[in-house]
């Protein structure tokens, strides 16, 4: 029976150590996807996610030209708020938004959405805007699962 517990225990201890490797291995690949995404320009960045969307969405010439006008606009906007923040973490500022900061920065970026949404609209079909929201959505549910696991984690 000792000899049993024995066995028991040192199979769940591998395991648990094995899944924590995995974890740090997941954590280092997604630091080394970032780091090379921060390192390309933003027509770049552009000109792969109109790909992407092409794959997924079949989009036509005028369409693509639409998307990758309107998507390096995006990236455009996501470079100067990363260096943006970069410099303020640079200078040392670490404290946390308040509650009208952050109300104020949720707001911004709902409207942002709301307009990309919007200028979507306009440039694709109807079929190819539903696969757009359900590819959206489930970019977001993604993200949101990842932020719950983060703040419940700590």
């Amino acid at each position: 029976m000792k000899n049993l517990l024995m066995i028991a225990l040192a199979v769940f201890t591998l395991q648990a150590t094995a899944q924590e490797n995995k974890k740090e291995a997941r954590k280092g690949e997604m630091k080394e996807r970032m780091e090379a995404r921060q390192d390309m320009s933003a027509e770049d960045i552009a000109k792969l996610q109109t790909k992407k969307m092409t794959l997924h969405l079949d989009l036509t010439d005028a369409q693509q030209r639409d998307v990758e006008k309107l998507l390096l606009e995006e990236a455009k906007v996501r470079k100067a708020k990363m260096e943006e923040y970069k410099a303020r973490k640079g200078e040392g500022e670490t404290k946390k938004p308040s509650n009208e900061e952050r109300v104020k920065m949720m707001n911004e970026k709902l409207d942002h959405q709301i307009a990309m949404k919007k200028k979507m609209k306009a440039i694709l079909n109807a079929e190819q805007f539903e696969k757009w929201e359900k590819i959206q959505a489930k970019r977001s549910g993604e993200r949101g699962k990842r932020n719950f696991k983060k703040e419940h984690k700590q």
